[in-house]
C-alpha cells in the first residue's frame, strides 16, 4: 500500500491554496477586476529593476556551464561567504560561511532544519497565530507541533502559556517575526525574555532547546520598526531566511539556513542540516539564483506600496466596525471575524467576491487573514464590498 499520509496531503490542499484556486476560477467567470482576492501572500510589487538587469547580465556574460552547473551541495562557497559577511556586518553576529546552507526558500529551510534537529516523538513549539505548514514540516521530522497562545490584544508571546508548554520532549521553538498572519513584530524585551526562559529550561533538562527564526519578512517592516536578530540573544539558534518576499521572488525559491556558531555542537548541527538536505533531496539550491541574490542582500522591492495598503485598509476596516491589530510588518492583517465561526464568515464574504482566509487554520479561531500585498487599486475597489459585508452583520456603515 502506498503512503496514505502523503495521499491525504496530496488530495487536500491547504485552505489558502484552495481559496486561491477558487479565486482563479471565479476570475475566469466574472473577470479579474470583480474578484477581491486577499488569499495568497504573493507580492504584487515587482522585483527591483536592478535585479532583473543583473540577472540578464549574468545570463548574457557568464559562462553557461559555470552559471547553470552544480554548486557545492550546501551552496557555492562565494555565496555562503557573502551571506555570512552580510549577516555579520548588519547584525554584529559572528556567522561563518561553513555554517550557511543555501536552500530552495524558507519552506525547504524549515523542513531541513526540523529534520536535522528532531527525533521521533519530539515536540516543536510555535506561537498562535502561525503559518499552517509548520505542522506539516514538523510531522515530516517525526515531531509534533505544539501551538502556544499569545496575548489577545497584541499577539505578543504569552509567557505563562509558554512555561506550561515547555517539557521534556521540547526540541525547538519556532518564531516568525514579522508574523504571518498577524504582521506583528516581537519586541526586543519579548525576545530577551524568551531567550532567558529557554536557557533556563535547557539547563534544567540538560538538553538544548533550539530557537528557530523563520524570517521571510525580516525587511518588510514599517514606521522604523526593528526586528531583533535572535543570534544576538540566544546561542542555540538557527535562522531560516527567504528572499521571496523582500525581493518579490516567491516563485524562484531561494533562501538559506544560518546556524549560530555559539550553538552547542554547532558543527554537528550543521552536519545534520547537510545530512537532512541530502536525505530530502534539497542539495544545491538553484545556482543562478544563488549568485544573483547575493548582489542584493538587504535590498527590497518598493515596500512603501504595502505600507500605503496597510494604512488605507486598517483605517477603512476600523471605521466599518472591524477589530484590527495594526501590523508592524509583513503584508497581512489578522482581523476579528464578525461572528465566532470564521469559516462561515469567509463563506459570507464570498457573496461579495471577497476572498479571505479563515483564521482557524492559523490557530486563530474567530479571525480571518487578509493578504494586502495587492495593488492599491484593488484595495479601493474592494472597500465597498467590505462595507456590504459589515452591513450584512448589522454594522451601521
Amino acid at each position: 500500500m502506498i503512503n496514505q499520509r502523503y495521499v491525504k496531503l496530496g488530495n487536500v490542499r491547504s485552505v489558502i491554496r484552495e481559496l486561491f484556486e477558487y479565486g482563479n476560477a471565479r476570475k475566469r467567470e466574472i473577470g479579474e477586476e470583480n474578484v477581491f482576492d486577499f488569499s495568497l501572500g504573493n507580492p504584487s510589487v515587482p522585483s527591483p529593476e536592478e535585479f532583473n538587469v543583473a540577472l540578464a547580465d549574468m545570463v548574457e556574460h557568464t559562462d553557461p556551464v559555470a552559471l547553470h552547473g552544480y554548486t557545492s551541495a550546501q551552496g557555492a562557497p562565494e555565496v555562503r561567504t557573502a551571506v555570512a559577511d552580510y549577516i555579520n556586518g548588519t547584525f554584529g553576529s559572528h556567522v561563518t560561511p561553513d555554517l550557511i546552507y543555501m536552500t530552495c526558500g524558507a519552506a525547504a529551510a524549515l523542513t531541513i532544519t526540523l529534520c536535522a534537529l528532531c527525533n521521533e516523538g519530539d515536540e516543536v513549539i510555535t506561537f498562535v497565530p502561525y503559518f499552517p505548514e509548520y505542522a506539516v514540516f514538523a510531522a515530516q521530522a517525526g515531531a509534533k507541533l505544539v501551538p502556544v497562545s499569545t496575548e489577545e490584544n497584541t499577539f505578543d508571546i504569552d509567557f505563562a502559556a509558554l512555561s506550561a508548554a515547555l517539557g521534556a520532549k521540547t526540541k525547538a521553538v519556532i518564531i516568525n517575526s514579522p508574523n504571518n498572519p498577524s504582521g506583528v513584530v516581537y519586541p526586543e524585551e519579548s525576545i530577551k525574555k524568551l531567550a532567558a526562559m529557554l536557557k533556563e529550561h535547557s539547563k534544567k533538562t540538560g538538553s538544548p532547546v533550539y530557537l528557530i527564526a523563520d524570517e521571510p519578512y525580516r525587511e518588510l517592516v514599517y514606521d522604523g520598526e526593528k526586528v531583533p536578530y535572535v543570534m544576538n540573544y540566544y546561542g542555540d539558534s538557527i535562522v531560516c531566511y527567504s528572499f521571496s518576499k523582500s525581493l518579490s521572488l516567491p516563485g524562484e525559491r531561494i533562501g538559506y539556513i544560518a546556524v549560530n556558531k555559539d550553538a552547542a555542537e554547532a558543527e554537528s548541527v550543521f552536519a545534520a542540516v547537510c545530512g537532512a538536505g541530502r536525505s530530502l533531496g534539497y542539495v544545491c539550491a538553484p545556482s543562478l539564483l544563488q549568485r544573483a541574490v547575493i548582489k542584493f542582500l538587504g535590498h527590497t522591492s518598493d515596500i512603501s506600496v504595502y505600507k500605503r495598503n496597510r494604512d488605507r485598509l486598517c483605517s477603512a476596516l476600523e471605521s466599518y466596525g472591524f477589530t484590527v491589530v495594526r501590523p508592524q510588518g509583513a503584508f497581512y492583517l489578522f482581523v476579528k471575524a464578525l461572528e465566532e465561526d470564521d469559516y462561515a464568515f469567509c463563506e459570507r464574504a464570498k457573496q461579495f467576491e471577497l476572498l479571505l482566509v479563515p483564521g482557524e487554520g492559523f490557530g486563530g479561531k474567530g479571525y480571518v487573514r487578509i493578504a494586502y500585498c495587492v495593488s492599491p487599486q484593488m484595495i479601493e475597489r474592494a472597500l465597498p464590498a467590505f462595507v456590504k459585508l459589515a452591513q450584512s452583520y448589522g454594522k451601521n456603515v
